[in-house]
Order: C-alpha cells, then sequence, then structure tokens
C-alpha cells in the first residue's frame, strides 16, 4: 500500500449507469442504496487497469501522494479466510 502513496497515482472517477458500473467490478456494497447513475472512483490511468475501483462513498484525494503511508500494527484472523488489519498512519 506504502508503494501506491510513493506513485501519486491520479484518483479519478467515471459516471455510469449501476449495471455497468457493477460489471466493471467495482466494490460496492449491496446494503447501500444506489440511484440509477453511480460514480465509480479508481486509482491509476484508467478504469480497466486500475489497482482499485468502487463505487463512491467519498470523500476522496486527487492522488495517493495525498495520504500518509499506513504501518500494520496487528492481524487477527475473523473465520473462513477473512483477516482483521489494524493500521495507522506514520
Amino acid at each position: 500500500m506504502n508503494s501506491f502513496v510513493d506513485q501519486n497515482l491520479p484518483v479519478k472517477f467515471e459516471v455510469m449507469n449501476r449495471e455497468d458500473a457493477e460489471g466493471t467490478g467495482a466494490l460496492h456494497f449491496f446494503g447501500e442504496k444506489y440511484g440509477d447513475s453511480v460514480k465509480v472512483y479508481y486509482i491509476g490511468e484508467s478504469l480497466n487497469e486500475a489497482i482499485s475501483k468502487e463505487f463512491c462513498g467519498g470523500p476522496h484525494v486527487e492522488r495517493t501522494g495525498h495520504i500518509s503511508k499506513l504501518e500494520i500494527y496487528k492481524q487477527e484472523n475473523i473465520g473462513k479466510g477473512k483477516m482483521r488489519i489494524y493500521a495507522r498512519f506514520v
């Protein structure tokens, strides 16, 4: 993750209908209510080659270099192949 901060990658978005947005593989939460048109934010130069993409949950930075580096200080196995990760800004 810190390497992405160092790369100072752009954070961009595209507006599209919800069905197309779901087709991009963008992370979204089904419990949330989304309209027919959604913003998909992504990190990188293009949506197809993005290192991360998700439905708008706001707020957003313009570049990854605008955030601090993280330190993972604890990990827990919470079952069924899931991990809880604790991190802090350094």
